[in-house]
């Protein structure tokens, strides 16, 4: 999981590295493009909250995993995957929102590295909200281990922590 996370990070980089490149070869006051939408950072700015809820419910399911057992994660566990569902819900309805005010993949290079970056992050966040799941259902059987909860906990951390990273380069 380390490696694969790494190498994740790797491509979030690549992807920073051409978006920050791009923006800064516009001319002062050109950015975001005069006929594309805002992107609406203060409603993002909650779906951002329930992420990173999410993050913490999950690290309180771990310490009640190891010092408690199953049963004590149980719940917190569960609040984590609903937290990261509703983010990716609310992210999704912005994504339509966007849409109809006509920023597309080919409305213009904001477009572009919008749906791109932000839609490389709401994959991850998909994969992960299911490996959340496979570990509760496991978790809810008794059959979770602790090197399984450490792997899934590594990836939604992953994902809730370049979150941030992303908001404020992208949206700000």
């Amino acid at each position: 999981m380390g490696i694969f996370i790494f190498t994740e990070i790797m491509l979030f980089a690549g992807f920073f590295s051409s978006f920050v490149i791009v923006r800064k070869a516009v001319p002062e006051g050109a950015w975001p493009p005069p006929d594309q939408p805002r992107l609406p950072f203060e409603r993002t700015a909650f779906n951002t909250a329930a992420l990173l809820l999410s993050g913490v419910a999950l690290y309180v399911a771990g310490r009640r995993f190891r010092k408690h057992g199953a049963a004590a994660a149980n719940p917190w566990m569960a609040a984590a995957m609903m937290l990261g569902s509703l983010f990716v819900a609310l992210q999704g309805g912005e994504w339509v929102g966007l849409l109809k005010q006509g920023l597309t993949l080919t409305s213009s290079q904001l477009g572009s590295f919008f749906y791109v970056i932000i839609g490389a992050h709401a994959l991850h966040a998909v994969a992960a909200i299911l490996a959340l799941a496979l570990a509760w259902m496991r978790m809810s059987r008794n059959q979770l281990t602790e090197s399984r909860l450490i792997a899934v906990e590594m990836f939604w951390y992953f994902v809730v922590l370049v979150w941030p990273v992303l908001y404020w380069r992208v949206y700000l």
